[in-house]
């Protein structure tokens, strides 16, 4: 088992109430914290304004803030769950990707996904198809940066996006560049996942984990690739305490908060997922077990208050990761 988590850097309010000029101080601490509690990777989410509702809250662009990263952390692998295909030209991402790997000594995740907040699209000025066509945008996208990762002239003619004579230097220090899929769509995203992806990130409960992975291991049969090469992973959204009112106090600060900065309702339903686990070590282990019976082979955590508790962090770095077989 691996664990990553994922970075506060705004987009869930999680930065709410940090003066500005604090902020990149925060981030970095939180990052070296993570690194420093045995976690394998941070994650950062590819997005422009905060959700549940759109505020003036910071939300900080995902690739400028792993390049950054790169700068102050060592040994953790960087991520991002999961760039957007909408946002960049797949070319100019391939460029972005590959710069940031060598920033980074070799420690990008290259997330990559269709792309689902229409609101977003809409805000900023991108067209936002189909799901089908998104989903050919993320399968042509991929085709294109894996050429010019590994070519040194890079061509390809689609119904979506074209390059000819593509150069991509310096080219990623990682050979090859691992790819994250996200997304679960079981006719189309899975498909792709087969096709392209190192690891995926999918499914809400244990039960439609399972589900949907056993619709990839189907899809990795019929292009006869070994399932096993795909790492499956997921995001398990917690709050953790160290007993049960610490875990009801926290639960009540996230609440509060949110409502606060982010004129959030109590019964939102964004905001009732990120609470749907709230527990002490010993049940967040539990909770991760079940998952893990299920097949999970890496937990990216959101830890919800982390922003504003960073002793949340080292609770579960300490009490949680221990009862696994870290690796």
């Amino acid at each position: 088992m691996k664990f990553g988590a994922f970075l506060p850097h705004g987009w869930r309010l999680d930065l709410a109430g940090v003066d500005l000029a604090d902020q990149w101080p925060v981030i970095i601490e939180r990052a070296q914290r993570l690194e420093a509690n045995g976690f394998a990777s941070l994650w950062v989410n590819d997005h422009f304004h905060t959700v549940p509702t759109a505020t003036q809250e910071v939300t900080y662009e995902a690739w400028t803030l792993t390049a950054a990263l790169a700068q102050v952390t060592d040994q953790i692998r960087l991520g991002q769950m999961c760039t957007s295909i909408g946002y960049r030209s797949p070319a100019h991402l391939a460029k972005i990707a590959a710069s940031t790997d060598v920033l980074s000594g070799g420690r990008v995740d290259f997330g990559i996904g269709a792309g689902w907040y229409q609101a977003e699209y809409e805000a900023y000025g991108y067209d936002f198809p189909s799901a089908a066509q998104r989903i050919g945008q993320l399968e042509e996208g991929l085709a294109i940066m894996r050429r010019m990762w590994t070519e040194d002239l890079a061509s390809y003619q689609g119904r979506f996006f074209s390059v000819d004579g593509a150069i991509c230097q310096p080219k990623p220090l990682q050979h090859p560049m691992p790819v994250w899929v996200a997304g679960g769509g079981e006719q189309l995203t899975l498909r792709v996942v087969a096709q392209y992806a190192d690891a995926s990130n999918f499914g809400s409960s244990p039960e439609e984990f399972a589900h949907k992975s056993e619709i990839l291991d189907r899809y990795c049969t019929e292009i006869d690739r070994d399932p096993a090469d795909i790492t499956r992973s997921a995001v398990i959204h917690a709050v953790c305490g160290e007993d049960e009112a610490a875990v009801r106090s926290g639960v009540e600060s996230v609440r509060n908060r949110l409502a606060h900065f982010g004129a959030v309702p109590s019964d939102d339903r964004m905001m009732g997922n990120w609470l749907r686990f709230a527990g002490t070590p010993a049940q967040l282990v539990d909770h991760i077990g079940e998952w893990v019976d299920k097949g999970l082979e890496y937990t990216i955590l959101h830890i919800v208050d982390a922003g504003w508790n960073p002793d949340a962090i080292d609770l579960i770095g300490s009490e949680v990761l221990p009862a696994f077989d870290v690796g």
